[in-house]
């Protein structure tokens, strides 16, 4: 069995963490993103592509770029940073190289492309695992400096790539895919109120939230884990998009008009982060100590705000301009991660309400053929009693819109949270009001409508339409469900509000959790050890996972690589959680109800095959010891044994048996062949007999 699962869960994990296509790729790390990191002043730059091959240690590139101001002769600084370190740093006199052809710069449009072989005196000491490992923190820098002056005429900055990254179309689309047939079981399952199925589906759904969600906070993630988290980010209702796509149009043109100042810039996130975040990873001193005389390194870091986005360099458009003054620097958290799937920050919540309506709406078309179906059957039932079924049906329907309610309530309370932090629109604001007062009625109206049928006498029966969401807690122990929804509700509320605060994020978060988790040793909640074990496990994950999130603090200043190190091992624990989880799934669906199914027939047919053998020994044995067997009998197999006719016309001992000598209560009067009447004591129950010294035979 176990090495069953090994070789299940190998693979798997191995296309959630890193893969990354079927082709072999040669070594090489290449440009991925550019933009101007100081205002362009003689160089617009249309195209910045360059390659380093460590084979033959040659360098490819490919310019296409414009110079403005004529009489202009420039010495080019060319800047390699791989995880923080410089492999490479020269500078070039553009007199001395193609024949002159750069000095002065040409005052028009020229388009370079060219493969040089590095001389043996600048040798680039690159980490082999730099070639492999997915999402690369490496850039290259292009400095052009006045030859007279020493004024910094264009700084341009490409984002480097080995090919190879944690985010891919294939685990998306496997994942979706096993929480699409986890929800279709769940509605099957759910017909059954104790199956823990539909349990299991919400349980997959907030590990893929929380996978999502844990790379919101405001700390300096590894590229590699943000990318990783990244594959989970439709669990968040944020689909894959582009800035340019019709609803983020729409959503730009409805935040124009109530108030919000949406950019019509598109493009690559990457080469707007802050330029002490990864993949960049050059604290402010460094470079300013380091490159003088010129102060312009100055303006190549963050800002605090979170607008605009660059553009990809291969389309030959306008390349962004990031600096202080340009107002565009995405910061770490929320930011990043939303503009990375295409969706910008003020448009992330509206982009969430927009598919939550669309749930809704599918919703209502599946409520509603429900109940038209059930009354159709109502109707040519005769013999149905209409109360009872119709209250089943309504509570099943309303079931699932609690569980639309607690699948909605993560992504919703925290963008919605984090729109009240914005200075925009108005209309959006409006939007999360409603809904979250929306989801609060959804959680609290099946509680009113308990109380009003049944009153507060019964606390059973207040609990009754939250049952079959909660049905697998003990009955003593409901009220844990309210504890897992407030651990929730935080980590919503810090992540929205303590946007600016990684530290203060992490350590609330990993208190909640942990109080979370001494709250399952203590009250056991669910009503199997198994289930214990399993919720305390996804507990204990989400505990060391935001524990070790608080080392990528950036007032910590861990080093890029061993920051890395941490998120490559957030990524494989998560990976082996949601392994573990898909695997209790199947156990869940599958295998349990054939080993429900097995255990069934077997005892089915024992119980036969004992009432058999019991109605065989009526006229031998005594009725004392017939009563220890029937204790085994499960209640449901239990039937009344009935009196043997008599084999001959009797003569003497005759009596008439009164309907209280048994509990079961025989109403005949008849002359029967049972002898004395029994005791009252031995009226017919479950309850054990007394000692056989006391017993009455049958004669």
């Amino acid at each position: 069995m176990f090495f069953s699962v090994a070789r299940l869960r190998l693979p798997f994990l191995a296309s959630l963490l890193f893969s990354a296509g079927c082709e072999a790729r040669d070594k090489i790390i290449f440009a991925s993103s550019v933009s101007y990191c100081s205002p362009p002043e003689v160089l617009l730059v249309q195209q910045f592509d360059i390659a380093f091959f460590p084979t033959n240690s040659s360098v490819s590139f490919n310019v296409s770029a414009a110079s403005v101001l004529p009489n202009i002769n420039v010495t080019a600084n060319l800047l390699l940073n791989v995880y923080g370190m410089q492999p490479l740093n020269f500078t070039i006199d553009l007199c001395g190289v193609f024949n002159g052809a750069l000095c002065p710069l040409p005052t028009y449009n020229f388009t370079g492309a060219d493969s040089l072989k590095l001389p043996s005196s600048i040798h680039l000491d690159i980490p082999g695992i730099a070639y492999v490992i997915p999402d690369l923190e490496a850039f290259a820098q292009l400095m052009l400096t006045d030859a007279q002056t020493g004024k910094v005429r264009a700084c341009v900055q490409s984002t480097l790539s080995n090919g190879w990254s944690a985010r891919q179309k294939s685990v998306e689309w496997t994942t979706g895919g096993v929480a699409l047939f986890a929800l279709f079981s769940a509605m099957i399952y759910s017909l059954s109120s104790t199956s823990i199925v539909p349990i299991r589906f919400l349980d997959m759904i907030n590990l893929f939230q929380t996978i999502a969600a844990s790379a919101l906070f405001s700390v300096n993630y590894p590229s590699v884990y943000r990318a990783y988290a990244l594959n989970f980010s439709w669990a968040l209702g944020l689909f894959p998009t582009s800035p340019t796509a019709p609803m983020q149009k729409s959503i730009d043109n409805m935040r124009r008009l109530t108030g919000g100042n949406p950019t019509d810039e598109d493009g690559n996130v990457i080469s707007l982060v802050n330029r002490e975040l990864s993949p960049y990873n050059v604290p402010v001193s460094n470079l300013v100590s380091k490159f003088t005389p010129s102060n312009f390194f100055r303006s190549v870091f963050a800002s605090n705000t979170s607008q605009a986005s660059p553009q990809v360099l291969a389309t030959g458009e306008s390349v962004a301009t990031v600096t202080e003054d340009s107002g565009n620097i995405l910061q770490a958290g929320i930011p990043i991660y939303v503009n990375s799937v295409g969706v910008s920050d003020a448009n992330a919540f509206t982009t969430i309400y927009f598919i939550l309506l669309i749930l809704v709406a599918i919703m209502l078309v599946l409520s509603a053929a429900v109940l038209l179906v059930r009354k159709y059957l109502w109707r040519r039932s005769k013999t149905c009693n209409d109360t009872d079924e119709r209250r089943n049906v309504i509570d099943f329907v309303w079931s699932w819109w609690l569980r639309l309610a607690f699948v909605a309530f993560l992504p919703i309370s925290l963008f919605s949270f984090y729109q009240w932090t914005l200075e925009d629109a108005w209309l959006p604001i409006f939007l999360s009001v409603i809904t979250l007062l929306s989801i609060a009625v959804a959680f609290n109206l099946p509680l009113v409508l308990a109380v009003r049928r049944n009153g507060f006498s019964s606390g059973r029966a207040v609990w009754n339409l939250y049952s079959m969401v909660i049905a697998y807690l003990r009955p003593s122990r409901e009220l844990f469900a309210v504890l897992y929804l407030f651990v929730i509700f935080v980590r919503a509320l810090v992540t929205a509000f303590a946007k600016s605060h990684g530290m203060v994020q992490a350590v609330i978060i990993l208190v909640c959790e942990v109080l979370l988790f001494v709250s399952l040793l203590v009250l056991k909640p669910y009503q199997t050890r198994r289930a214990d074990v399993f919720a305390g496990y996804l507990c204990l994950t989400r505990i060391v996972c935001v524990g070790l999130t608080i080392a990528f603090v950036e007032s910590l200043q861990l080093k890029p690589i061993p920051r890395v190190v941490i998120g490559i091992v957030m990524a494989i624990i998560f990976s082996v959680s949601v392994v573990i989880m898909i695997l209790n799934f199947i156990y869940s669906t599958l295998l349990w109800m054939l080993v429900r199914l097995f255990r069934g027939n077997n005892h089915q047919s024992s119980s036969d095959e004992s009432l058999q053998q019991s109605e065989e020994s009526t006229s031998k044995g005594s009725l004392g010891d017939k009563i220890p067997f029937m204790k085994s009998i499960p209640s449901h197999l239990l039937k009344r044994p009935t009196n043997p006719s008599p084999t001959h016309t009797p003569t003497t001992g005759t009596l008439s048996v009164p309907d209280t000598a048994f509990s079961g209560g025989f109403t005949s009067t008849s002359p029967s062949t049972l002898g004395e009447p029994l005791p009252r004591r031995w009226s017919f129950q479950l309850s054990p007999p007394p000692s056989t010294s006391n017993h009455s035979h049958l004669h």
